[in-house]
């Protein structure tokens, strides 16, 4: 079993956490790289294989099909074998994936690289939110998982123009080359720094109990206690809950926005308001930019200060995911933009809010489920935002096809920011646990 620190940190837990949590930060940097180049390749890979928009909607999806299937195994394997293990193959296997679609000779293989990378990196967010519950209090949770999230945001703004100059440089494999020796070097990093803290358990609680314990004897423990203690609360329960169900509902919402942007952003620019190709890249980081300091400011730093100044926790969460859900219905505003400076605009309205509303989000798990569950229902909730991920980019890319342009794929994500909304208003409420007892009993 992990000891609770590495030995470089033991004196200092507070900056050791803190070097956890910037660590998390930089894998989620390194594998938004390897998803965003195939955004950054449109072009080179029509030019190589001959694609069509829908194709390319199913290639952007491709990723999502193997990602979504493995988030319900992977939260209940992280919660059985610890962040650090699941991690470091997860790392190795999304780096050989990167290095495979650089060589692709076509694009079924290609194809495959991607389902590979879908695999590799579903483990990252739960285990993100993970180590953010087991190594942080709750008053820190909203910054540190802040910290990573926004690393997404960061990976678009810095990476779509990193990406684009060095494709049109190198050429698109050497761009994957260039993320895989990347994901190797975060493997190598993390192998080093990373350890998982001592697992709380009622052992060392209460001496004289067992390891774990059962329905029956957590109906006397109080609730901190139980959280702790808690074992495993099964799937199928978990998967009723409406708080699991309400979080699930308006992350999916949040997530298809994202992969939307993710994948289709600089093709907009260039089809509907006519960038350049150099233009497109640099402009897709604005948006990104913008939604990388509101998550970090809003969503981190403003959500924990409250909470800190004695704030009621649940209000200011929920506050946060509802106004941000909100601002995101500015997309719809870019549907009807006819300039480059009017799209920006409303596209970082939209993701800036949404964003700091995901820091929130991805905190809920560890706030809700007992240490036991926190990777489970980080799956569930990942699960629903995977499968937006996929519809995202092959409903977009139908539509488009079919209509000449994005009017009416803005408006699809608009409507589901709509259902989004009641899901944090109506099923997942006050941000407080959910009934371990219940969910344990008989």
């Amino acid at each position: 079993m992990s000891r609770p620190f590495a030995a470089s940190a033991s004196a200092r837990p507070d900056r050791y956490r803190w070097t956890i949590g910037l660590l998390l930060g930089a894998g989620v940097l390194v594998n938004y790289f390897d998803r965003v180049n195939l955004a950054v390749s449109h072009d080179a890979l029509v030019g190589s294989f001959g694609i069509r928009p829908s194709t390319f909607g199913q290639l952007s999806a491709a990723y999502s099909w193997t990602y979504a299937a493995c988030q319900m195994p992977v939260g209940v394997v992280l919660d059985r074998l610890g962040v650090r293990r699941v991690s470091l193959w997860s790392i190795a296997i999304w780096g050989v994936a990167s290095l495979a679609a650089a060589f692709a000779p076509g694009i079924l293989f290609f194809f495959a690289a991607r389902l590979l990378l879908g695999i590799g990196e579903a483990p990252t967010f739960p285990a993100n939110a993970k180590a953010v519950g087991m190594w942080f209090p709750q008053a820190e949770r909203s910054l540190a998982t802040a910290v990573f999230d926004s690393a997404a945001k960061l990976a678009n703004a810095v990476g779509v123009p990193l990406l684009g100059l060095l494709l049109l440089a190198i050429g698109w494999r050497l761009s994957f080359v260039f993320t895989a020796v990347l994901s190797f070097a975060y493997l190598g990093l993390f192998a080093r720094v990373y350890r998982d803290p001592h697992r709380i358990s009622l052992r060392d609680l209460v001496s004289s109990q067992p390891e774990h314990v059962d329905a029956e004897t957590a109906r006397g423990l109080p609730e901190t206690l139980l959280l702790a203690a808690a074992p495993p609360i099964p799937v199928r329960r978990l998967l009723a809950q409406p708080k699991v169900i309400g979080l699930a509902l308006g992350f999916g919402a949040y997530n298809y926005v994202f992969y939307l942007l993710l994948t289709w952003l600089p093709t907009y620019l260039r089809s509907s308001l006519h960038a350049t190709a150099k233009q497109s890249f640099l402009f897709t980081g604005a948006p990104w930019i913008f939604a990388f300091a509101v998550e970090m400011l809003v969503g981190g730093l403003l959500t924990d200060a409250l909470i800190r100044r004695g704030r009621d926790a649940s209000t200011v969460r929920r506050t946060v995911l509802l106004v941000g859900m909100l601002c995101g219905l500015g997309l719809f505003g870019t549907a009807h933009a006819h300039s480059i400076s009017g799209a920006l605009f409303w596209i970082s309205l939209s993701i800036g809010g949404l964003s700091a509303a995901a820091a929130v989000a991805w905190s809920v798990p560890s706030l809700i489920a007992p240490n036991s569950s926190t990777g489970a229902v980080a799956g569930m909730v990942n699960f629903s935002g995977q499968v937006s991920a996929i519809a995202a980019p092959i409903l977009t890319g139908y539509t488009v096809e079919h209509t000449g342009g994005f009017v009416a794929a803005f408006g699809i994500a608009t409507g589901y920011l709509l259902l989004g909304v009641l899901g944090y208003v109506f099923l997942l409420g006050r941000v407080e646990p959910i009934d371990v007892r219940r969910a344990l009993a008989p």
